[in-house]
């Protein structure tokens, strides 16, 4: 249970009799080494996984005010390779500018008497967090995580920027589209 976020590739593949030869795709989808029963002459479209978050919540926040006009509503979102040029940039200014320190961080919490207490351990601290809380904020809302400036939120950080730097640098670059669930 909790914010759960996708971001799918999908390349068209289809083969049309029009087609010249070396413009074709060659589609084979095996199990176990077998062809299925998959007909490759139907398939249109590969949808990748390219990425996948767990309560990167301002990740996600992100993609609500950017791609999804505000609307917080677990749809599905086409998202232009622009956009994702962006959130990369952003990724990069927010890295360059957080120094990780010593310090104590949340991990969850447990509750006594009917009082949620939090558990704190030693960690990482981002020292100065103005310019992430300018460029990518963290987002609470129902399961969606830490709202912390930590080692975790760094970490989503550094993920999604490693993520979109192979993604954007593919070809050919299909069509982008974002999801979440929580």
């Amino acid at each position: 249970m909790g914010l759960d976020m996708y971001l799918e590739k999908r390349t068209y593949v289809k083969n049309w009799d029009w087609m010249k030869s070396e413009d074709r795709h060659q589609i084979s989808v095996q199990r176990g080494g077998h062809p299925t029963e998959i007909k490759p002459e139907r398939i249109s479209h590969i949808i990748e996984q390219v990425a996948y978050w767990r309560k990167a919540n301002a990740i996600h926040q992100w993609f609500v005010d950017n791609v999804q006009r505000g609307n917080d509503d677990c749809k599905e979102y086409y998202v232009q390779a622009e956009q994702l040029q962006d959130l990369l940039s952003l990724c990069t200014q927010v890295l360059n500018a957080s120094e990780l320190v010593d310090g104590e961080i949340a991990n969850g919490y447990t509750v006594e008497d009917g009082k949620k207490i939090p558990i704190v351990e030693s960690g990482k601290t981002v020292k100065n967090p103005s310019t992430a809380q300018q460029l990518l904020p963290t987002q609470e809302g129902f399961f969606f995580g830490s709202t912390d400036y930590d080692q975790w939120y760094i970490d989503d950080i550094k993920y999604t920027k490693d993520t979109l730097e192979k993604v954007l640098a593919e070809e050919p670059c299909g069509d982008y589209y974002y999801s979440s669930s929580w």
